[in-house]
């Protein structure tokens, strides 16, 4: 179902504060991802924005509060909008996150974790049975960082995605970042967590660093990426046909040579393994 997907290349989530600085430095971007949510129901002056940058990136949406795990359903309203922006972008694909974001009719504001249970494994597929009636564009799904880890598990957390996956026919947004901070919070092997998962439906992974708070790793999208994220970025696109590769920077915004240093960085390790040239 991937396969045929086209290859991006390096991008980077789009944050207006260094929109200038992106038009300056046009080459070092091949494509955006823009947060879905930042362009619904928005004023004028976003819907210019986003033709500004369509009429130059390819543009990927990335979706945050769709709420996939969420049992009692989606939000039709909310869905019926995420559709019209993607259906006006026509990208190759577009993404949100294996996670709850809303529950009893309440928006929590925050990427929950699920259970690793088949009944999670059922409402996730079913949700996305639902997506799939209102967007035919392919759908990839992310892993996302978590500090619980709800009880009653009945799988893996990467069978858990391996199995989402498989009968949801959709692809893999591997985030190694979150991968890598899950493993030294929660004291488990990447390896092993990989060697659990249908590496042939990552089409896209993510990529950035975060901060030590009391002896916890936290996904703050707030630092330059640390050198195990690196290393794990490598082995895995080794392994993988990666199409794109974000760099999702937002808090503590450095200078936009830093994040250009960063996307030269995830290019060169793309071209070590002939992703791209």
């Amino acid at each position: 179902m991937v396969s045929h997907l086209p290859t991006l290349g390096v991008g980077l989530g789009f944050r207006e504060p260094f929109r200038s600085d992106l038009f300056l430095h046009r080459q070092a971007v091949d494509f955006l991802e823009i947060v879905a949510e930042h362009y619904l129901d928005v004023p004028p002056y976003k819907q210019q924005e986003l033709e500004l940058l369509a009429d130059h990136f390819p543009l990927i949406p990335h979706a945050i509060n769709l709420s996939l795990g969420s049992a009692e359903g989606l939000d039709a309203d909310y869905l019926r909008k995420l559709a019209e922006l993607i259906k006006r972008l026509n990208p190759p694909w577009w993404s949100e996150h294996i996670c709850f974001t809303k529950a009893g009719g309440v928006d929590i504001g925050h990427l929950s974790p699920l259970p690793y249970t088949h009944e999670a494994v059922e409402v996730l597929c079913r949700n996305i049975a639902q997506v799939r009636r209102y967007i035919d564009v392919p759908l990839i799904l992310e892993n996302i960082s978590y500090l619980l880890t709800v009880p009653g598990a009945e799988m893996t957390e990467a069978q858990f995605l391996a199995e989402v996956v498989e009968r949801s026919d959709c692809g893999l947004l591997l985030d190694v970042t979150n991968l890598y901070i899950n493993a030294v919070n929660h004291n488990y092997d990447i390896y092993a967590f990989l060697a659990q998962l249908p590496l042939e439906r990552v089409v896209q992974l993510h990529f950035v660093g975060g901060h030590w708070h009391n002896g916890v790793l936290i996904d703050s999208h707030s630092h330059s990426t640390h050198p195990e994220v690196w290393t794990l970025m490598e082995e895995v696109v080794a392994r993988i046909p990666v199409k794109g590769i974000v760099l999702e920077r937002d808090e503590n915004l450095p200078p936009f040579a830093e994040l250009s240093a960063e996307l030269e960085g995830a290019r060169k390790i793309g071209r070590r393994h002939g992703k791209w040239d």
